[in-house]
């Protein structure tokens, strides 16, 4: 009901979540503060909206739902509007009423189906009316959704997570490919290099593996819309890699139409020595979906502008190797249209021709698709270890020629596996776990590296296999056993496959191989997970750490689970825990809901589901893996996790108490806890007095706010609304609307950027000759209790924390001396013998009159007259009945409320249960009836009343 009534006031004041929260904290008592936020705000990190408790990303859409008894408003519409200021974008809640787009009904008697907006024809379908609008519920079918349990109001959009592209359908996911070569629209091109960037389109982020040849070391990649507008920059970090791997999240609706229509360019830039660029054009291609070869062809002439990729792939059972061929800059394009240039289609070993074809092209359509038939195995070993070249090349007198050799699929995904029981040839529950991680290198080697936890009897096998020809009848392709090293309860495996065959790297590269653990007491393996990439997220960990490992042998009690799971946590530098989560074996009912938590108890052994200290929920996910980032960290936490005494645990609704877990340790410095918002404030403030971080942190009085700490007794103006004060009162924020005095003045202006008007002093004392005077003390008054300047002549209600506005009292700037002079106010004789305050935030009673107007402000804490209610803008005496009007949809005569002494409260009319199988609501009635009267069966109500 709090949070409805939070709606309906946020709607009526067009203002931000925060500021409703505020106000709804000051109607419940008059010295009801609002609590400290232990998250930081989602603005602070990612651009979206928050609504409802709720974290929407730019431009989605979605109907508000008010919380019971009002539901969801199916005939609004709300999006979240991208705002741009000067450093970054932002989101706006805008909402308004879908009524009116309603298509109409071919029909005589329409009626209104349940959960939708518009009429329709009682024997039609919705959805095939010409125009009809579509219920939002169906427009994110498919979409992961985040379970809202109790206290998510309250929760961080931190620490709310997204799910991995892997479980998505194949609709949520899309890749595309670019090449790179040098700009061929300057009088010479400006680099010999060539690149192959491959793109995954997820819901909201683009991630990118980029590979280059013949340039010197990229310093940022640029992606560029058809205007020529930079959308998006990436800086490259110095590692040792060949690879540039990146994310760009939080994209808008519109970058992401504009890549899915073919219409950004990536750019790759150089720094240091002479500058390069390259460039190309995304595109989706046919090819990517089964590519587990590739090449990139370059030229040996020096800034050539030509180049050209290879994406090649084997049969599924024959030696065959199918290729296409991207090329670009190769043949130049002439004035008399596009003529077909031959070209040859070679493939070498070492210079020494092996087998060749030939083609026509053109510079309108240069991409090329064949196939290499019956590859013997000389050249199949060769494929496998990287040594094959593929070569084009133009005839004529002055031919071109690109070339490069094929090595395995390069990419930024993780080569991973969870290992579990559920997954074995005999599925069980044991409670352990495996897990495994793969990099294959260009020469054909796999190195892999092997963890085993949580089994009951000895590991006598490691193995990679692939599906099996019969039931339960294993089919081997490598023995890592002689590498195990055995441990109590498991052990670990690292090593290198030096002859990989290329047969066997195609089936890796397309998730068709498995690893097996084989123990004394499961012969034919006791767990058994699939091999497959894990899209790249962002989280570099995973490049060079091993996953803690999460078991069910690992809670306490222990369980005996078929599931299992790994994790990559890492913090960063401004102490932000970052984490990555793979589970495997958990049932689809389970799926429903997992939870993960991360825990930060000293003793493992008495954790206590009763308390919530040093507890974080990291996110609530649905399918098998999840990734985001957890923002200010406690104290404790974090040296939990420096101390390796910390652990992650996924809970189900089979295990509440958690069904696998593992012991975290990730090393840090963070002695004071997360710090960027203390950084960002000194960084663009240098008149701000900032307090040390640790005296922060160890004030047991710091008030945490809008993702900054605030020390007791200080007071701002906060960022979600400029009209409103906060000041900080043991631990406590309290926030108070800006209440405007009454001016005498006839002319008025509201000056911008301020929250009250002031007399207009220009038509006031247009008749002075000496305007000088007016402007001795332009500079003001500062005010030691609102801690602000206030212009010459203005008057407010003085701000006094932590009582708030003294509605009592009047303040005025006196434009000669620059000094504050405050007054009481006079109230006026009462004749009546009872007098009354209207509302709380009035400074004088007043008699008691029928037809006297309530006051419009309420926020104020001077509650001793009687318990009024407010809703919306309105003011209700106790016991006074009404029905709520929410703005864009009106007055809703289905529901009741009531003022019970103070406290607003709510019902829907309660309709009789109905047996029919059709059931419609007409316009104007509250309860759905039975499509037809003789259908209708109504079960006798027992009493109804309004519940006062």
């Amino acid at each position: 009901m709090e949070t409805a009534r939070a709606l309906l006031l946020c709607w009526a004041t067009s203002c931000a979540w925060p500021a409703v929260a505020a106000a709804t904290s000051r109607l419940k008592s008059p010295a009801l503060p609002i609590l400290s936020e232990r998250e930081p705000l989602p603005s602070k990190g990612v651009s979206g909206c928050s609504f409802g408790g709720r974290f929407y990303s730019l431009q989605d859409t979605w109907h508000p739902d008010l919380g019971e008894p009002f539901g969801i408003m199916h005939c609004v519409k709300c999006i979240c509007e991208p705002q741009r200021s000067k450093r970054k974008v932002y989101g706006k809640v805008s909402c308004k009423n879908i009524k009116q787009d309603c298509p109409e009904p071919n029909c005589d008697d329409p009626v209104l189906q349940p959960g939708h907006c518009c009429k329709s024809c009682p024997n039609g379908n919705i959805h095939k009316q010409q125009g009809a609008i579509q219920p939002m519920e169906t427009l994110f079918d498919g979409y992961e959704y985040f379970q809202e349990k109790e206290g998510d109001l309250q929760k961080s959009y931190n620490d709310r997570s997204y799910l991995s592209s892997e479980d998505m359908t194949p609709g949520e996911r899309t890749d595309f490919v670019a090449l790179l070569t040098g700009l061929q629209d300057s009088w010479m091109p400006t680099s010999s290099g060539v690149a192959r960037a491959r793109f995954t389109l997820t819901r909201t982020s683009l991630s990118f593996s980029i590979t280059s040849q013949r340039m010197g070391q990229p310093s940022k990649v640029v992606l560029i819309n058809s205007d020529g507008s930079t959308v998006f920059e990436y800086r490259v970090p110095r590692t040792d890699t060949d690879v540039i791997c990146g994310v760009w999240k939080n994209m808008l609706k519109s970058h992401i139409q504009q890549v899915q229509a073919e219409q950004i360019r990536v750019s790759l830039v150089t720094a240091s020595g002479r500058r390069e660029e390259i460039q190309g054009k995304i595109i989706k291609h046919r090819a990517l979906f089964a590519e587990t070869f590739s090449a990139t062809l370059t030229s040996d002439k020096e800034h050539a502008g030509m180049g050209g990729i290879a994406m090649l792939t084997l049969s599924d059972t024959e030696n065959n190797l199918h290729f296409i061929l991207i090329l670009q800059g190769l043949i130049k394009p002439t004035h008399t249209g596009f003529p077909l240039v031959p070209i040859h289609v070679r493939l070498q070993y070492r210079h020494h021709l092996l087998r060749e074809m030939r083609a026509n092209i053109t510079s309108y359509d240069p991409d090329f698709a064949e196939v290499f038939t019956d590859l013997n195995s000389r050249e199949l070993f060769w494929l496998s270890r990287g040594q094959l070249q593929i070569a084009v090349e133009t005839e004529g007198n002055d031919p071109n020629q690109i070339s490069g050799f094929i090595t395995g699929r390069k990419s930024c995904d993780t080569l991973q596996s969870v290992m579990s029981s559920s997954e074995a040839l005999t599925p069980g529950k044991t409670g352990a776990v495996g897990s495994a991680i793969l990099h294959l290198h260009d020469n054909g080697t796999l190195h892999y590296q092997v963890q085993v936890a949580g089994v009951a009897s000895k590991v006598i096998g490691v193995t990679i296999e692939q599906k099996p020809q019969r039931r339960s009848k294993r089919s081997v392709l490598y023995d890592l056993t002689d590498a195990f090293s055995p441990s109590l309860g498991g052990g670990h495996a690292q090593g290198i496959l030096g002859r990989v065959e290329a047969r066997h790297i195609h089936m890796l590269l397309q998730n068709e191989l498995f690893i097996n653990t084989v123990t004394a007491t499961h012969p034919d393996g006791e767990l058994r997970g699939q091999i497959h990439s894990l899209l790249y997220g962002g989280l570099d960990a995973r490049r060079h750490e091993m996953p803690f490992l999460l078991a069910g042998q690992f809670v306490s009690p222990p369980v005996w689970t078929s599931a299992a799971g790994h994790a990559w946590v890492s913090v960063d530098e401004q102490c932000h825990l970052h984490y990555e989560i793979v589970v495997n074996g958990l049932s689809k009912s389970d799926d429903l809901t997992i939870n993960a938590h991360l825990h930060g108890l000293a003793e493992i052994v008495d954790m206590d589901d009763s308390s919530t200290n040093h507890k974080r929920l990291l996110t609530g996910f649905y399918g098998s893996q999840a990734q985001g980032v957890l923002k200010d960290l406690s104290v404790e936490l974090l040296r939990h996790l420096d101390q390796g005494t910390a652990f992650i645990q996924v809970s189900t609704k089979l295990n509440p108490r958690g069904e696998i877990r593992g012991r975290v340790h990730v090393p840090n410095s963070c002695e004071f806890g997360t710090h960027g918002a203390l950084t960002e404030e000194a960084e663009f403030d240098d008149l701000v007095f900032v307090r040390d971080p640790e005296e922060l942190w160890k004030d047991p009085l710091t008030c945490f706010f809008e993702g900054e700490h605030h020390t007791h007794g200080s007071h701002w103006t906060p960022q979600y609304n400029t009209c409103f004060n906060c000041s900080c009162q043991k631990r406590t924020v309290i926030c108070d609307p800006v209440i405007c005095p009454t001016l005498s003045c006839s002319h008025t202006i509201q000056p911008e950027h301020k929250c009250c008007p002031v007399c207009d002093e220009r038509k006031e004392y247009k008749d002075l000759t000496i305007p000088e005077k007016l402007d001795e003390h332009s500079e003001g008054c500062y005010f030691e209790g609102d801690q602000k300047m206030h212009a010459p002549g203005t008057s407010w209600h003085p701000f006094v924390p932590p009582f708030g506005y003294i509605k009592c009292a009047v303040c005025t700037c006196k434009g000669d001396t620059g000094e504050v002079h405050c007054e009481k106010v006079t109230c006026p004789p009462l004749t009546c013998s009872q007098p009354i305050r209207r509302n709380p935030s009035d400074c004088c009673k007043e008699c008691p009159a029928e037809d006297m107007p309530l006051a419009e402000h309420g926020e104020m804490m001077q509650a001793d007259g009687p318990r009024h209610c407010k809703f919306g803008k309105n003011y209700y005496q106790n016991s006074e009945n009404w029905h709520p009007r929410v703005p864009l949809v009106g007055e809703m005569k289905c529901i009741t409320c009531w003022c019970d002494h103070g406290v607003t409260k709510c019902q829907r009319k309660q309709c009789p249960l109905l047996s029919c199988s059709k059931v419609i609501r007409r316009e104007g009635k509250c309860c759905s009836e039975c499509e037809e009267e003789e259908e209708m069966m109504k079960i006798p109500d027992k009493k109804k009343t309004w519940r006062h």
